[in-house]
C-alpha cells in the first residue's frame, strides 16, 4: 500500500504506470471477488484507496499545471519536501513495514549462516552422541525384557 507522501514521489509519467497497475489489480480482486476465490477481502479497499490516491495525485498536479505552479508549490510536495528535510537533518531515514522486514530477514539469515559455520564441528558430535545413545538404549531392552 503506497502512502500519499510516496505517492508524490513518483514522477507523473511512473504515477500514471503505476494507476493503470493498481487498477488491473482491483478488477482482479473484483474478478475473484465475483467468482468466490478472494481470499483477503480487506485487499480490495487497501487497493480502491491507493487507486483514489493516485488519481487525487495526478488531478493535483493537472491543476497545478493549469495555474502555472511548479511541483514544489503542490501542498502534498511540500509537505512531503518537509518530512524529507527534517529527517535529513536528523539523519534517519523513512522506511515502509515491508522494508523492515526485509532486512530483518536478511539479518536473521546472516546470523544462521553464522551459526552454521561456527557450530558445524559441534552439530557433528551432537550426532554422534546420540546415535550412541539409540544403540546403549537398544542393548538394555533385551535386559530389561529377561528382568520382567
Amino acid at each position: 500500500m503506497a502512502t500519499s507522501v510516496e505517492i508524490a514521489e513518483y514522477d507523473t509519467e511512473e504515477l500514471e504506470t503505476q494507476l493503470s497497475e493498481t487498477r488491473r489489480e482491483l478488477f482482479n480482486l473484483r474478478f475473484q471477488l465475483a467468482t468466490g476465490r478472494l481470499d483477503n477481502f480487506s485487499r480490495l479497499n487497501h487497493v480502491r484507496k491507493d487507486v483514489a490516491r493516485m488519481m487525487t495525485e495526478l488531478r493535483a498536479r493537472e491543476i497545478a499545471e493549469a495555474e502555472g505552479l511548479a511541483a514544489e508549490e503542490i501542498p502534498a510536495h511540500r509537505a512531503a519536501a518537509r518530512l524529507r528535510s527534517e529527517d535529513d537533518a536528523l539523519g534517519r531515514t523513512r522506511t515502509t513495514a515491508a522494508e523492515r522486514r526485509a532486512a530483518a530477514k536478511v539479518e536473521e539469515a546472516k546470523v544462521e549462516d553464522q551459526a552454521a559455520v561456527d557450530g558445524s564441528g559441534a552439530g557433528a558430535e551432537t550426532a554422534d552422541d546420540e546415535v550412541s545413545d539409540d544403540v546403549a538404549s537398544d542393548n538394555a531392552a533385551p535386559d530389561e525384557q529377561k528382568e520382567g
